[in-house]
């Protein structure tokens, strides 16, 4: 008889790619919540096609890393059908994770203020470059350039030679597990008063951590 999972039937849209973002629910998707991973339709997360290694079938070792316990369908959110499916998907969801530019969410109708008017419950968590607010909002967020602004290359580079980075992501790597830490948080204080939350999560921010 298996025990029972921390998140268990937790439900969780996954509108998040590369890294950063499918880690954090993937750490969801370990505790036993439900995860469902909505691609778009041309190409899907773009790191399908990283690689190699691939499987024997041809899969990326890289998705499948961090893509684990995933359900995955595809939506065309720049169309109407499939928004009104984004919305029916999000009345009934506890978590929602999404890593687009700031604003993009809100500009298709699915940002935060929509969905909450339809589940008030719900967990809202954006993960970008540098938050939704300041001067660099609006700048797309690549683990290579923040580990640099960060200040980690500092300490990574070899004796007298240049800054150099960090083998692996890790600011993406940071800024999803602080993400998953903040969505836990967020679900307690909806056990205690009922409300969902929005979660500002950047990369940025995360490195400087």
């Amino acid at each position: 008889m298996s025990q029972p999972t921390a998140l268990e039937n937790l439900l969780v849209l996954d509108l998040t790619r590369i890294l950063a973002g499918p880690y954090c629910t993937m750490l969801l998707g370990d505790f036993g919540a439900r995860v469902i991973k909505i691609e778009e339709p041309s190409r899907g997360d773009e790191t399908r096609e990283y690689g190699p290694p691939f499987t024997a079938r041809g899969a990326s070792a890289y998705y499948l890393a961090v893509n684990r316990n995933k359900q995955s369908v595809t939506l065309n959110l720049k169309s109407t059908a499939g928004i009104e499916i984004l919305r029916a998907l999000a009345r009934r969801a506890d978590i929602l994770v999404e890593n687009f530019r700031v604003g993009t969410m809100d500009a298709w109708g699915i940002g935060y203020a929509d969905l909450r008017a339809l589940n008030p419950r719900l967990i809202y968590c954006a993960i970008t470059g540098y938050g939704q607010t300041g001067p660099d909002k609006d700048r797309p967020g690549v683990d290579t350039i923040i580990q640099a602004q960060g200040g980690i290359m500092s300490i990574t580079d070899p004796a007298n030679g240049a800054p150099y980075k960090v083998g692996v992501a890790i600011a993406d790597i940071t800024a999803g597990m602080n993400a998953a830490i903040a969505i836990l948080a967020a679900l307690y204080h909806r056990d205690q008063t009922g409300a969902g939350q929005f979660i500002d999560l950047s990369l940025f921010d995360s490195q400087l951590g």
